[in-house]
């Protein structure tokens, strides 16, 4: 480990006469005396982390495996889909390169074919002018202006120091768009790194119905849930490692289900590196879905 240029121009002398470091259980009690940052200042922070990550993110390429299970009022399977791809980001657009559904690799006309496919759309979102997919994004002025965030409190995970803040949707505030919509209907807990000050994880649940126009889903139901996680990655970004979703719902041709949503992310390696080239952090290997 290379240490920081700032210790290793320090004399030896002034560290033999600094003060002991204080006990792990010390410092402990010094980090958990420390005043909580004010909640607008901590999200603000992190939203302009969040930006920098959107741009490191361009740099890698990842594993994305996908299980989504429907399951009608009566208990019975209704459709179960399995799908493995090649991840990469073009201006904030995610690139999928389908590589394997429902445990089956696909064969070379269809790899070919998936192949030109990620090519063109990423030509496409890479030319000057194409529109940037964050421009959709929530941005923390507007999510403050929706959400209501309380109890924030100090925890350790892992040996980190978490920031664990509570979350309501307004219900009165006035939206604009879907993505601003749901966050009125939600409540959960965020996860703040307070180091790195990137979001490590959040839960939600509905706590109210929720129409949708899109897919399968015409109404997802009060209690559903789902969670997010991030981990650093290769000692080097924050990047996603888990979605989990769990929706229960209505549509038009079922009069309920249940929708299970388990999506995984690893193999997370930066373009032109090898696999001997600054290897994986445990963070970066596969998670087993649940």
């Amino acid at each position: 480990m290379t240490l920081p240029s700032c210790f290793r121009s320090t004399p030896l002398v002034l560290l033999l006469l600094s003060p002991p470091a204080p006990s792990l259980h010390a410092q402990q009690t010094i980090a958990s005396a420390a005043p909580l940052p004010a909640i607008p200042t901590l999200l603000q922070e992190v939203e302009a982390r969040q930006k920098k990550l959107d741009l490191d993110r361009e740099n890698y390429t990842f594993r994305e495996t996908e299980l989504l299970t429907v399951v009608d009022k009566h208990g019975k399977v209704r459709k179960t889909e399995n799908k493995v791809s090649h991840v990469f980001f073009a201006n904030g657009h995610a690139i999928e390169t389908l590589i394997q559904k429902d445990g089956k690799p696909l064969n070379a006309d269809d790899t070919r074919k998936e192949e030109e496919r990620a090519s063109k759309e990423a030509a496409k979102f890479a030319k000057p002018g194409a529109d940037n997919a964050d421009k959709d994004e929530v941005s923390v002025s507007r999510l403050l202006a929706i959400t209501k965030f309380s109890n924030p409190r100090r925890v350790t995970e892992a040996g980190r120091s978490q920031i664990a803040i509570d979350f309501v949707g307004d219900p009165h505030a006035k939206t604009h768009g879907r993505e601003e919509e749901a966050l009125k209907r939600v409540y959960g807990t965020v996860w703040i790194d307070e180091g790195a000050r990137e979001v490590s994880r959040m839960n939600a649940t509905f706590d109210q119905n929720l129409h949708v126009g899109f897919g399968l889903l015409a109404t997802v139901e009060k209690g559903s849930t789902f969670s997010f996680n991030q981990a650093l990655i290769r000692n080097e970004a924050w990047l996603p490692t888990a979605i989990d979703g769990h929706f229960d719902g209505k549509a038009l041709l079922f009069v309920g289900f249940h929708v299970n949503l388990n999506v995984r992310f690893d193999e997370y390696r930066k373009f032109g590196a090898t696999a001997t080239e600054n290897p994986a952090a445990p963070a970066d290997q596969p998670v087993p879905h649940k």
